[in-house]
């Protein structure tokens, strides 16, 4: 069998990266070919995405592809909610506006003032986030009327990104699930929303499921790059939703950790669940391949090791996350706790001395030094997976066996054996590159060169090793977890 070369860019929310995949049938070969610092640009108060750059790097990984061989497919996976305004000509009205921009401060409370937060969990499923879809609609309908009106169309960005390959417009199921506006058993625009919030209904293209044919790369970007106009799919384009295709899991009792900027955990269900336990517990319903339903918990994740990173880095202190690993083992454990769903800890900035004041606020030991400001990140995540699982398998009326941990977060082998120290879990961590695998397992299945999400599981479970932690230390642990428990009811 003939290889087969299938394209993955996977735009991560700090940075991107164009992948290989070769396939020959029996195993899945994969090369970083280009990657790229995806920055948000602040200007005058608002926080962009510079699409157009992102775009000129997507060029570039095409270009370092064709020196690789024939691309013989391309898909595209982004992070969720954030989207671009195309006008009538189908030009793009301005540079996407991040999730984390200020926008959507007290979108949540506003909407809420016209539907009760739990009937809009049973139009949707999701998790009432202020980065969602939904709010920077809202807030876009209240302040800035005119740019609306101007608007013929919103995509997604793995949606934007797919049009400027390809000219064509469509809207993919598992990013349009993290917009707080799809009808979950639909697989629908809920339209009933779109009016709620004074935008009109149509403004999304209609809702198609992964593997489906975005177009042909365009004639123009063809002749400028010199490749072959390659078919161009709409794969799980919802990043998680790609992680989650590529877990090497034999069995369905498992749970998986998308681990990243955002940590998402939760299970995989044929139905949403959308009952009053979950909308109380605040888990989401986002799509997954062949229409089913992640059921799922967003946590702040990787995102607080970053902005601390950063924040020392801008007193002078540069630091590994190697080096931040071994400072943080050096510290005594379960001194201070946080909880990773405090929205002060959201926002870019003095991420440290958020944690400090948290912990000043509980009548907790203020972290003083980086170690042991780390070792309170990763004890608190690691506590926080644990209430996750113990909410997991109340709703469900199930039991757990293992937790796959996928993506860039695997790299950290402390949190994987934290996280199994404290759910008593045995915990198995990889592919490291889910996201990317899921992106070209898609592909695979599009171009029939694969039959199966089980085979494709498979597969890539035969091409890359994953690493397994048992739980240790239990009793202590344990005893932590109360303390934790009574900290943060």
């Amino acid at each position: 069998m003939s290889k087969h070369r299938a394209l993955a860019f996977d735009f991560g929310a700090s940075s991107g990266r164009a992948m290989l995949g070769r396939f020959d049938g029996e195993a899945i070969d994969l090369q970083e070919i280009h990657r790229f610092q995806n920055d948000p640009v602040l200007l005058h108060g608002t926080l962009y995405w510079d699409a157009l750059r992102l775009f000129h790097e997507m060029q570039q990984g095409l270009l370092t592809a064709k020196h690789e061989g024939t691309i013989d497919s391309i898909g595209i996976d982004t992070w969720g909610v954030d989207f671009g305004l195309l006008d009538e000509y189908g030009r793009l009205l301005e540079n996407p506006i991040h999730y984390r921009d200020s926008r959507t401060d007290g979108m949540v409370e506003e909407l809420a003032g016209k539907m009760s937060e739990s009937a809009l969990y049973k139009k949707t499923g999701t998790e009432p986030m202020q980065i969602n879809t939904i709010y920077q609609l809202l807030s876009l309908a209240k302040n800035r009327p005119e740019l609306l009106a101007r608007a013929e169309t919103a995509l997604m960005m793995p949606d934007l990104f797919a049009y400027f390959l390809t000219k064509e417009k469509g809207s993919e199921y598992t990013i349009s699930s993290s917009s707080g506006l799809l009808d979950p058993h639909a697989k629908a625009w809920n339209k009933e929303l779109f009016q709620l919030i004074g935008v009109k209904p149509d403004l999304f293209p209609a809702v198609v499921m992964p593997g489906t044919k975005a177009g042909l790369l365009s004639e123009e970007i063809s002749a400028q790059l010199g490749i072959d106009r390659v078919p161009v799919y709409r794969v799980t384009s919802h990043d998680t939703a790609s992680a989650v295709l590529a877990v090497p899991a034999e069995k369905d009792d498992y749970i998986y950790i998308s681990s990243g900027t955002w940590s998402l955990m939760g299970i995989e269900s044929d139905e949403p669940l959308l009952d009053e336990e979950s909308q109380k517990i605040r888990y989401t319903n986002e799509g997954a391949y062949g229409g089913k339903i992640h059921y799922l918990k967003n946590i702040m994740g990787l995102w607080f090791i970053q902005e601390s990173r950063r924040q020392w880095i801008r007193e002078g202190k540069t630091l590994s996350y190697a080096d931040m690993e071994r400072l943080a083992l050096e510290k005594p454990a379960f001194v201070s706790f946080v909880d990773p769903d405090d929205p002060r800890f959201s926002a870019p900035g003095d991420m440290p001395n958020r944690i400090r004041e948290v912990c000043q606020e509980t009548g907790q030991p203020v972290p003083e030094d980086e170690g042991e400001v780390v070792r309170v990140i990763y004890e608190s995540l690691a506590m926080k997976y644990r209430r996750t699982k113990e909410k997991l398998e109340g709703v469900t009326k199930r039991a757990f066996s293992q937790i796959h941990v996928v993506g860039g977060g695997t790299k950290d082998g402390l949190l994987s054996q934290f996280t199994a120290n404290a759910t008593n879990t045995t915990v198995v961590a990889g592919p490291i590159e889910a996201t990317a695998l899921g992106n070209i397992a898609v592909q695979l299945l599009a171009e029939k060169k694969l039959k199966s999400v089980k085979e494709a599981r498979a597969v890539i479970a035969n091409s890359f090793n994953t690493l397994t932690y048992e739980p240790e230390n239990q009793k202590a642990w344990d005893e932590a977890y109360d303390r934790y428990s009574r900290i943060f009811p």
